[in-house]
């Protein structure tokens, strides 16, 4: 299961539908993602549980080196799938404390509204578009 976008994981939200005339950021729409965050950080939360039992439950000193070094490489994977993870739960608690805080949604650049359906698709986005943009240009330049 692919868990870096909540949009590529098991669970589906109903897209916000702004109304007229309606304040970016409002109480409904902090709800909305406040749900998604939640739910997000849920769904990693029971990765690492099942990675803990898994690792538990198939560990064995295995007598031929090729079964033991596969296992090895087996939990070196998920260790390093958990440790992104681990990072990315990490940004979803950083994105609840900006919603609680009411800085969630602005870029933290420029300070403009990054937009309810980036938000949608990158619910700890903190950069608009544009400063992304920029950002990953830099990058390159950079690197």
């Amino acid at each position: 299961m692919n868990n870096s976008n909540p949009a590529a994981s098991e669970f589906t939200f109903k897209p916000y539908e702004e109304k007229e005339g309606e304040e970016y950021m409002n109480e409904a729409q902090l709800s909305h993602f406040s749900a998604i965050l939640n739910k997000w950080k849920s769904e990693l939360m029971m990765e690492v549980d099942r990675t803990v039992h898994h690792m538990q439950d198939e560990a064995a000193n295995f007598p031929d080196p090729n079964d033991r070094a596969t296992q090895e490489s087996e939990f070196s994977l998920e260790l390093r799938t958990r440790d992104r993870e681990r990072k990315l739960i990490k940004k979803i608690d950083e994105s609840l404390k900006e919603i609680e805080s009411g800085n969630y949604g602005f870029c933290e650049t420029c300070g403009i509204e990054i937009g309810i359906r980036r938000l949608e698709a990158r619910p700890t986005a903190t950069l608009c578009i544009d400063c992304k943009t920029l950002d990953e240009i830099r990058e390159k330049q950079l690197g």
